[in-house]
């Protein structure tokens, strides 16, 4: 199996997380990423550094005022009084938007000032922004978009080790760690060759900007299995009864599980999701790849074990699609590499 990643995507650091009212360390730590080559190195694959692909296949996903948003973030961060600024882009000020799902963005951002926009386009105070973000962010982006092109390329799996994650991401929005839709980008990717893809996501967390991004489109079927999102993040989407809309009604399946769960019901949750993606008649899958289900996970809500992502691979791998596998969550550094080195002894 071919691998892909950039040194350059540890450079994400943020110092701060907002949790339960208080100011906290961050969960997404580079750490996590030493944890995850050291699983690839026991298989005895040696991730390749991913090129640049130009920003085409970031764009086809997100919207063009976002993406300047990002890339000048850090520049027009300085410019604010210098007593006053903290030591990251943080957003403190979150607009009213009424979410209906006929609209697929919410349009130009109203606000010219730096600190509207700072509001409009981070959605929440999980997504601080430092000098090497942007860098790492765009990097882990083609992490996924060469995973993407080996796979259409005729292999029949790639990992693409990216960090920041993307699944929380939406078309013109960065929130839950994420800034730029990892899965989304190399589903949009892979339907350059193929006509219909799936993206099965199996992070604890539902997985609402990719939902987001293909809710109208059928030709990208879009399942998630997750923790049930009435109390636990990102709150208010996630529900079984978002099955799309226009073209795409249809085309999203949400499978959410009880708080607590183990493996039993995660696979059962695939088998379901399998018998989704058959019927969807996909011919490329990208499994949005979390680790975050781990009952050690500091920010988790069910109980597997790292036994369980083995068996899951294998469920997912006897679909016989081409498939890359894109990283998503994950903050249990001690579990999280073991859970990869896991599933991949499933996959494979």
């Amino acid at each position: 199996m071919r691998a892909f990643y950039h040194p350059e995507q540890a450079g994400h650091d943020p110092l701060q997380y907002m949790r339960f009212g208080r100011v906290v360390m961050p969960k997404d730590l580079p750490e996590r990423t030493a944890r995850l080559l050291g699983a690839l190195d026991r298989h005895g694959i040696a991730p390749e550094e991913p090129g640049y692909a130009g920003m085409a296949p970031i764009l086809a996903v997100h919207d063009a005022g976002y993406i300047d948003f990002l890339e000048t973030a850090w520049d027009e961060w300085q410019q604010l009084p210098e007593a006053e600024r903290g030591p990251e882009v943080w957003p403190a000020t979150f607009p009213y938007w009424s979410g209906r799902p006929e609209q697929p963005t919410r349009g130009p951002c109203p606000a010219s000032g730096f600190l509207g926009r700072l509001g409009w386009y981070l959605g929440d105070m999980s997504v601080p922004m430092r000098e090497a973000s942007w860098p790492s962010i765009r990097r882990s982006a083609m992490t996924a978009i060469a995973g993407a092109d080996a796979v259409a390329g005729g292999e029949p799996a790639a990992y693409a080790l990216c960090r920041p994650s993307g699944h929380h991401a939406r078309a013109d929005r960065g929130s839950g760690f994420c800034y730029l839709n990892n899965s989304a980008i190399a589903a949009e990717r892979l339907r350059s060759r193929f006509a219909r893809v799936a993206v099965l996501d199996i992070d604890v967390h539902h997985g609402d900007g990719t939902q987001q991004i293909f809710y109208h489109r059928p030709d990208v079927l879009t399942v998630s299995v997750h923790a049930d999102p009435s109390n636990f993040y990102p709150f208010y989407t996630g529900y079984a009864g978002e099955r799309g809309t226009g073209a795409g009604e249809g085309a999203n399946l949400n499978l959410p599980l009880a708080p607590g769960s183990g493996g039993d019901a995660m696979l059962a949750a695939i088998a379901t999701a399998a018998e989704a993606i058959k019927a969807h008649g996909t011919e490329a899958l990208v499994l949005a790849l979390g680790f975050d289900a781990h009952a050690a996970d500091p920010i988790g809500a069910l109980t597997l074990q790292a036994a369980d992502f083995e068996a899951a691979a294998r469920a997912i791998r006897a679909l016989g699609l081409p498939t890359l596998l894109v990283q998503e969550g994950g903050y249990a550094i001690e579990v999280i590499g073991d859970c990869l080195d896991a599933f991949l002894t499933g996959f494979r």
